[in-house]
């Protein structure tokens, strides 16, 4: 058809794969290549230039859609004889010349005649170069017929069949110049961190903050930059530990994390994966690098989930969470390998920080890491070019977005609309639904198929602390209190850190007496024991030869002060002249404890979530469970809190990572019993006259047609007064075996000079130990982390405290901590063979059986006094978390019921502002409706810092999305858990509830009348449960089930089991099972639950207003808050058919 023009004639646009071959030809670029040339064909529009048909013909025969350049063209061929591409995709990764790569897509058109043909008019060899390229891409046959069709090759090479060629091809003379999908020039700043920063700060992306180190050689010394045990000092700006340290290079991975050592201290370092680790704990590093240059930064708490973000082109997002490598570095992998990772929905602030994201670095495809830390979102890495793996779902958006930008950059006049069938047809592998069921507890019975587990709080009780209290009036350790609050005389100080624990160590040792008086006479009574005290101090202060704090701390209380005159003469200045001093140590995690609490976190994720045990960790992943842990702020609480999340979400490695990622320290709702002091006082007072009194028949005699547990004293052993004596004689006797035991390492002692540091045991290699300590054990040592020294000491203070012989008196409250102790040694010190430790250990557990729980009050009036006011915080958290699941799951039946089916969202488009305005709107007026009478919900601290972020339903393939659950994990002390237990026993004996059952039944009020003992890991557990067949309104929509156990299982420790393997051999105890505070099939609704508390309940207007995050006034404001997180769930599984940006 010569001369004629060809009309709607189809073509096919060339695109270049410039990228190494690994990248080239990996799983998601082949599947993503494979969708685009699926779709085929372009239209062509009618004003093309005649082209003779047989040359057009041949051209059409052997266009190509995707050129692959390969290793060999990009590494050895120069590039000028590289492909010629409408659209090129090029990217940087290891070996890739980038440089190499810029000047092809800059380089200018080479077919134009002035500098194709020579000077003389005679084709050159350049021009067979060309030729030799152009039949390359136009195909041999079309470019040998334009040429014969030429009177000459430069005939050929000048006419305008050469530029029918290229505008039929291409559109334009500007083909050497190909579109970028990711533009070349800056993916150089991927290489630097510090420009990657910069750039993000330039378009407002929020950053975590930060501080650069730069150094032009290694270990160059920089007077701008400092370091301290638990921080960093960079320009003035101090960065307390936990902080991370990134070289500023982007191809070095190796980045650290350095803990404080109040949680123990060390590093762990992150790298790319190696098999299934991507991370490494180090328990002894504690100093930064100093041989290159580094970013420091903030650490931000994400809750162990990190979030990859990848966009296709700046309208189009998919985002993944998985396990973070912060919290133990074990790569989670599915059956195929693939690391796991489950789909997430970004907010609307998210998709817009992933648009800003795509243009400021000017490239269509990348991936970029966010941190989502209390309530806000952060970049901390761009990586450039990435895939999502394994998402069929993801290939087919990925493909249509990137056809779109290549028609709108080569063909903008020729439609991109996505047909309604796609071209290809893709089986994709079914993925196993979500395992949970759908029922409810196996402990209370089943209530039907349609209940749903919405949320799980748990109480457990971790280990007794030890504590050695003297008044100080020595001028070194009053100095000591000054140096560290600031020189305020009346200011308490507390010592906790490495350097502050180092300097009391050192006065002490100045300060304890080299000797010990071989008599003691009762004038000297006094000093004596106050260098025993002082010797003991030092004694725990030495212990493992290094401070990793997280078990020792020491408060310094002023007491007394006086008047002197300042320095300059004008006016008086206040100084102290004694203080109150106190060590609080022990409970340390020990082997025992530490398998304890990972053995029932493990329990928990297998039985108190309904279905198979991986459910949880499946509701983890996938956004779709939310956890806080919260912990007091005793070390080995902590710890203990850190071991059981180990358990729950099946981690592994060392504790300090864990606990710095999911553990909160709360100490003024676990810590303390100070609001109840009065009352204990006079309860302890009311018991020491039950157990001194000869005429003690509480167990023998109870009144007729009272119940057993209305009675004051109710436990105490009716032979309490003849049990005193013999218990301090057992304890004395006891001690002088170990002192006997500690003679030797004594002697050791008094021949070092008082500044030798002692090296009996390193507690910060402890810490990471599961099973027992062979070796000494097989020494004749003590196990775990104490030498015979501070053993002596413990049981020296024990003996002296017990009983006064000069006031003749005893102190029933050490009787708890000699049967911890004696409990203590029969477990891991039976090997030590001392005499009359089991004997020790039964008369203490029955005394400790009468003294524990009434401690907390003699009869239920009393223990519902004192456990409303040291529980009071703790109940009111519960009751917000309670409520804030309850309206979370109506406002998300509410939005189920009002959603109109009609409505579509767009296929691949971000969500814009107008659709955004109509869901806060609607979201508004359910928010009036439906939580406007509950206050209580807009106080929950939780709800501000964290929106809730939601698994993304179209790409999770999972059954449930809209399965959420909120998990809350207290761990605290005994005071809290026998000061909860009481208000949930003796609740309906308050006069505003007078004729109310109780909230525990009979049967199990007489059971915890016999269950003298809470012991380590014992716990309460709530769970609400929501049967989504009843009406919204219904009252028993939402029950409450309660259960309890009593913690470790003391039988083979009280049948003296001593071949038990149990403990025998692992110094371990089971953990009792749950039992149920309720009768079977009874039905404890959320409501009756909450008015039988809210009595004894901090009220939520008393706690303090949390404090809402800098730029989430909008969207995370707390009118609309509990609702306004569901928002991305409005379509749920109707558009799964469809492929939205998110």
């Amino acid at each position: 058809m010569v001369g004629g023009a060809v009309s709607r004639s189809r073509k096919k646009v060339t695109i270049g794969v410039c990228v190494m071959e690994k990248k080239a030809f990996s799983g998601p670029m082949l599947q993503i290549l494979e969708r685009l040339q699926a779709f085929g064909e372009f239209d062509v529009s009618d004003y093309l230039p005649a082209l003779d048909s047989e040359i057009f013909s041949a051209m059409m025969f052997e266009a190509k859609l995707i050129v692959h350049f390969g290793d060999k063209v990009i590494l050895e061929e120069p590039i000028e004889r590289w492909p010629l591409c409408d659209c090129l995709i090029a990217f940087y990764s290891t070996g890739y010349p980038l440089k190499k790569a810029e000047a092809y897509a800059t380089l200018r058109s080479l077919l134009k005649k002035k500098q194709l043909l020579g000077k003389d008019g005679v084709a050159t060899e350049d021009i067979y170069v060309e030729v030799f390229e152009l039949r390359n891409i136009c195909g041999s046959a079309a470019v040998d017929k334009a040429i014969g069709k030429a009177c000459s090759f430069i005939e050929f090479m000048s006419s305008p069949i050469l530029e029918m060629l290229l505008a039929f091809l291409y559109g334009s003379r500007s083909i050497f110049q190909p579109f970028l999908v990711n533009e070349l020039g800056d993916q150089r700043l991927l290489h630097d961190r510090r420009r990657v920063y910069e750039k993000l700060e330039m378009f407002g992306i929020n950053v975590p903050r930060y501080a650069l180190v730069n150094r032009e050689f290694p270990n160059q010394e920089l007077d701008f930059f400092s370091e301290e045990e638990d921080f960093v000092e960079v320009h003035g700006n101090r960065f307390w530990k936990p902080f991370v340290e990134k070289p500023i290079h982007g191809d070095d991975h190796s980045i650290m994390i350095y803990y404080p050592s109040s949680a123990g201290g060390g590093m762990k370092e992150l790298f790319r994966k190696v098999g299934n680790r991507s991370s490494e704990f180090h328990p002894d590093v504690r100093r930064v690098r100093r041989e290159g240059s580094y970013i420091y930064e903030e650490f931000m708490p994400t809750g162990g989930t990190d979030v990859k973000v990848y966009t296709v082109g700046p309208e189009y997002a998919h985002a993944e969470a998985r396990k973070s490598p912060v919290v133990d570095g074990v790569v989670m992998r599915n059956p195929d390998g693939k690391e796991v990772r489950y789909p997430v929905l970004l907010t609307p602030i998210e998709k817009e920080m992933a648009r800003e994201v795509c243009i400021a670095f000017r490239q269509a495809v990348c991936g970029f890491d966010l941190l989502r830390c209390e309530g806000r979102s952060y970049v901390c890495d761009v990586n450039g070019w990435s895939f999502v793996k394994n998402s069929y779902k993801y290939y087919d958006d990925a493909a249509c977005v990137m056809r779109k930008m290549f028609l709108d950059a080569k063909a903008p006049h020729l439609s991109s609309t996505i047909p309604p069938v796609l071209p290809w047809k893709v089986n994709e592998p079914a993925q196993p639904f979500d395992g949970l069921t759908r029922q409810g507890s196996g402990i209370i019975g089943t209530f039907g198929q349609s209940e749903e587990l919405r949320s799980v709080i748990a109480i457990v009780r971790q280990t007794p602390k030890q504590k050695v209290k003297l008044r100080v009036t020595e001028e070194k350790l009053l100095n000591l209190m000054l140096k560290y609050n600031g020189g305020k005389p009346r200011a308490e100080t507390k010592l906790k850190s490495a350097v502050e624990l180092q300097d009391l160590l050192d006065a002490t040792r100045i300060l304890v007496p080299r000797t010990r008086p071989d008599h003691e006479s009762d004038s000297e009574a006094d000093d004596i024991e106050h260098a025993e005290k002082l010797r003991q101090v030092k004694a725990v202060l030495e212990e493992g030869g290094h401070f990793s704090g997280i078990y020792r701390k020491v408060q310094l209380k002023p007491l007394k002060w006086v008047k002197v005159a300042k320095v300059n003469g004008e006016g008086e200045d206040e100084r102290p002249t004694e203080a109150l001093m106190i060590l609080k140590y022990g409970g340390v995690l020990t082997h025992a404890g530490r398998k304890q609490a990972e053995e029932l976190g493990r329990y928990f994720r297998n039985n108190i979530y309904p279905g198979e045990g991986t459910g949880l960790l499946r509701l983890h992943s996938t956004y779709r469970h939310d956890l806080k842990i919260y912990s007091s702020d005793e070390g080995r609480v902590q710890m203990s809190a850190a071991a059981f999340a180990k358990g729950l979400l099946d981690l592994e490695g060392q504790l300090t990572p864990i606990l710095v990622s999911l553990v909160s320290k709360d100490s003024s709702m676990l810590d303390g019993s100070e609001n109840a002091s009065s009352e204990m006082v006079e309860a302890k007072a009311r018991l020491n006259e039950i157990i001194t009194s000869d005429n003690n028949t509480v167990e023998s005699t109870d009144p007729p047609g009272e119940k057993p547990w209305m009675v004051d004293g109710r436990g105490v052993p009716p032979n309490a007064s003849q049990l005193l004596p013999e218990i301090v004689k057992l304890t004395k006797k006891l001690t002088e075996q170990v002192r006997l035991l500690a003679k030797d390492e004594n002697e050791e002692l008094a021949g070092k000079t008082s500044y030798d540091v002692i090296l009996p045991y390193d507690q910060a290699k402890a810490l990471g130990k599961t099973s027992m300590d062979v070796d000494r054990i097989a020494a004749g040592l003590p196990c775990g982390s104490e030498g015979f020294l501070l053993m002596l000491a413990r049981w020296r203070k024990l003996a002296r405290d017990l009983y006064n012989e000069r006031k003749e008196r005893f102190d029933l409250t050490q009787i708890p901590d000699v049967y911890d102790s004696s409990k203590y040694d029969l477990l891991h010190n039976a090997h030590l063979k001392l005499e009359g430790l089991y004997e020790l250990f039964k008369v203490a557990q029955l005394l400790a059986d009468g003294v524990i729980p009434n401690e907390y009050g003699i009869n239920p009036k009393q223990k519902l006094k004192i456990g409303s006011k040291i529980a009071r915080r703790l109940l009111g958290k519960i009751l917000i978390d309670l409520r804030n699941t309850r309206e979370e799951a109506i406002s998300i039946a509410e939005l189920k019921s009002n959603q109109d089916s009609t409505t579509e969202l767009p296929s691949i488009a971000r969500e814009d502002s107008a659709d955004l305005q109509k869901s806060q709107i609607n979201l508004e007026h359910a928010s009036k409706t439906s939580l406007g009478s509950e206050k209580s919900a807009d106080l929950d601290d939780d709800d501000d810092k964290e929106p809730k972020y939601r698994l993304d339903p179209k790409y999770a393939n999972v059954r449930t999305p809209e399965r959420h659950v909120r998990t809350r994990l207290y761990f605290t002390s005994e005071s809290h858990i026998h000061s909860m237990m009481n208000v949930l026993r003796y609740c309906n004996l308050d006069e505003s509830l007078q004729g109310e059952p109780s909230l525990v039944c009979d049967s199990t009020l007489e059971r915890l009348c016999r269950t003298k003992e809470l012991d380590y890991m014992s716990y309460i557990v709530f769970r609400l449960f929501e049967n989504t067949e009843l009406a919204l309104e219904d009252p028993k929509r939402f029950r409450v089930e309660m259960t309890f156990s009593r913690g470790a299982d003391l039988s083979p420790l009280e049948a003296n089991e001593r071949d038990a393997s149990s403990w025998h051999q692992e110094h371990t105890l089971a953990i009792n099972g749950p039992e149920r505070l309720q009768e079977v099939g009874s039905y404890l609704t959320f409501e009756r639950m909450e008015k039988m508390i809210r009595p004894f309940a901090m009220p939520a207007e008393d706690f303090p207003p949390p404090t809402i995050p800098q730029g989430f006034s909008g969207y995370f404001s707390k009118s609309t808050a509990v609702l306004e997180r569901l928002v991305n769930l409005l379509s749920f599984n109707r558009h799964s058919s469809h492929a939205n940006g998110k």
